[in-house]
């Protein structure tokens, strides 16, 4: 059938709220990234010669680390004017600001500390979880779509969005790059497979990740600059660059991939070193604290939101934001409206 758009973006961004604090389906992309990653490495312990508990682990580093990165990335790359002037909201979450090169980077940095911890191959890791990585990037972009937010040029296509808060009918950019992060889940799959050396699997899902970005940025508005070039469009680059550098590196030092059978793992859950109780507990929390998650942009809940989902009032989580970036930043034809609580 063929689609004469614009196709008019309605979506109530809120899932449910809970005594008070709402509930997003941006944020339960970030739910169903980590539980998949958790899940996919579960059925993988035995290759990866890992406990249980040591999954759990790995899990919960993982997920800090995506969470921290995202959020200190955004901060300081995107709305550091804006944090600088209000330091005490740089922990509230639940008013939204995610970056996703900040995600990579804070999974990387979580993956090496388990490394470092464990005594494990640090690229080894990296390639395992390079699949789960691509799936919880893809599903953000799903997120980012329900929740309105990253906007691509004015456009006529008969895909064009008409989004909620901007003028004219756009690029859905973000429909664009979720899709390009699961299309290379098959790539990074035969990549695997085809067992290179170590860090190739990884090299492979960065370079796909950020090379393939910078065309998709290209019909995307971006609110800031850095080196003369859009912010996201020099991390691309620079993270393009190291996808390559850890393609070609091994390659040329032709070290091959170990295929010596592994010794299998205990599978043995009790005792101090095997209980799963607290891990599982705090694996638990992680997953329902990112479903508070509204937002890639710092936002004015009420204000933002209000004339999508009934109910939203301001309150000591949800206070009243003065020129959040979003506002600054985006081109919206109808300031007054968005200004109303």
């Amino acid at each position: 059938m063929y689609i004469t758009g614009p196709i008019v973006h309605n979506i109530d961004p809120v899932i449910g709220t809970i005594l008070g604090v709402h509930l997003w389906w941006y944020g339960l992309s970030y739910s169903l990234g980590f539980l998949n990653a958790h899940l996919f490495l579960k059925r993988r312990r035995d290759t990866l010669n890992l406990s249980l508990p040591a999954i759990y682990d790995l899990s919960l580093l993982l997920a800090a680390g995506v969470l921290l990165g995202g959020r200190f990335v955004e901060v300081v790359s995107y709305e550091w004017l804006f944090y600088s002037e209000n330091p005490h909201l740089v922990p509230a979450y639940w008013l939204g600001g995610m970056a996703s090169h900040g995600l990579i980077l804070g999974g990387l940095a979580a993956v090496w500390l388990f490394c470092r911890i464990q005594d494990k191959s640090f690229l080894d890791m990296t390639d395992a979880l390079a699949i789960p990585g691509a799936f919880i990037l893809g599903a953000g972009r799903v997120g980012n779509f329900i929740d309105g937010q990253i906007l691509g040029s004015v456009t006529d296509v008969s895909w064009a969005v008409k989004f909620p808060d901007a003028e004219g009918s756009r690029h859905p950019v973000v429909i664009y790059d979720g899709l390009k992060n699961l299309l290379i889940i098959p790539i990074l799959w035969y990549a695997s497979i085809r067992r290179p050396p170590a860090g190739v699997v990884t090299g492979v899902f960065l370079f796909l990740y950020s090379f393939l970005r910078i065309f998709i940025d290209i019909f995307r508005e971006y609110p800031t600059n850095l080196l003369g070039l859009a912010t996201g469009q020099v991390l691309n680059i620079l993270t393009s660059i190291m996808g390559i550098v850890l393609i070609l590196v091994p390659l040329w030092l032709r070290k091959p991939m170990k295929v010596t059978a592994k010794p299998a793992v205990s599978v043995e859950t009790s005792g101090p070193s095997g209980d799963l109780g607290w891990r599982s507990l705090v694996f638990a929390v992680i997953l329902a604290f990112s479903l508070t998650i509204p937002s890639d942009w710092t936002q004015d809940i009420p204000t933002r939101y209000g004339h999508r989902h009934a109910g939203l009032t301001y309150s000591v989580l949800y206070p009243k934001v003065t020129n959040p970036p979003e506002v600054v930043n985006i081109e919206a034809p109808n300031q007054a409206a968005r200004a109303a609580p």
